[in-house]
């Protein structure tokens, strides 16, 4: 299959950012979950993304040591109270079709290669946001209660993110995890000075746990957890 998307549907996706960027802005005024929120230094090698697995990587593969600024572990975690479904349950609800949580208003996932409705390593998604970036990224590791995703050429970002999901003293757990820095130069000015990027982010990853919490059938408890540690480069 093509990585990039037939002309038509990137258009019918393009139509969506004035409205996408109206209700982000919106929710993110008015949104009322509590979010406990910390940064500290963080150092290189030890807060680097984990080692890619033998036969995913590859020339497009985008990795930090290509990108730009400062590299960010963050870590955002709920625990669910009355969950109705495990953690490996939950899991392969969302890598079925992860547009079942992600707030489609601000991101879509949208598979470009690899079979619908399953999630396998080597699959590829181009995440499409409001703006004009498209953010490729590639399946490089898929657990019963985890998966994982590296960024690839052209991407805001320079890394891996890990979604999982685990039991922690008879609540279900969920978290995501990222290590990258940004993609390049603009993005790190965005993301590091501006800080916009950086909001968005935060934002779009808290929604998803929102909407894996409803999925779940039980309840948020304790809000969400950010944590983040910068380690600058040098």
């Amino acid at each position: 299959m093509p990585r990039r998307q037939s002309r038509s549907r990137r258009l019918a996706t393009a139509a969506r950012w004035p409205v996408g960027i109206a209700l982000t802005s919106w929710s993110y005024m008015w949104r009322t979950t509590p979010m406990h929120r910390s940064q500290t230094a963080g150092s290189l090698p030890e807060d680097g993304p984990p080692p890619l697995p033998p036969g995913v990587a590859g020339e497009d593969v985008q990795l930090p040591e290509h990108g730009a600024g400062a590299l960010f572990h963050r870590r955002y975690r709920t625990r669910i109270r009355d969950a109705r479904c495990t953690p490996e349950e939950l899991v392969r609800y969302v890598t079925a079709k992860p547009d079942r949580v992600v707030p489609t208003e601000m991101a879509t996932f949208q598979k470009v290669h690899g079979d619908d409705g399953r999630m396998a390593v080597g699959d590829e998604f181009l995440v499409r946001m409001p703006g004009p970036w498209d953010g490729p990224v590639r399946v490089v590791d898929v657990t019963a209660s985890s998966f994982r995703l590296v960024t690839l050429d052209g991407h805001l970002e320079a890394g891996q993110i890990e979604f999982s999901a685990e039991r922690d003293d008879g609540l279900l757990a969920f978290r995501i995890e990222s290590w990258a820095r940004s993609g390049d130069r603009l993005s790190d000015v965005l993301y590091d000075r501006v800080r916009m990027a950086k909001e968005i982010q935060l934002h779009m990853w808290t929604s998803v746990l929102e909407r894996v919490v409803r999925a779940s059938g039980g309840r948020m408890t304790g809000g969400i957890e950010i944590r983040t540690r910068r380690a600058d480069a040098g």
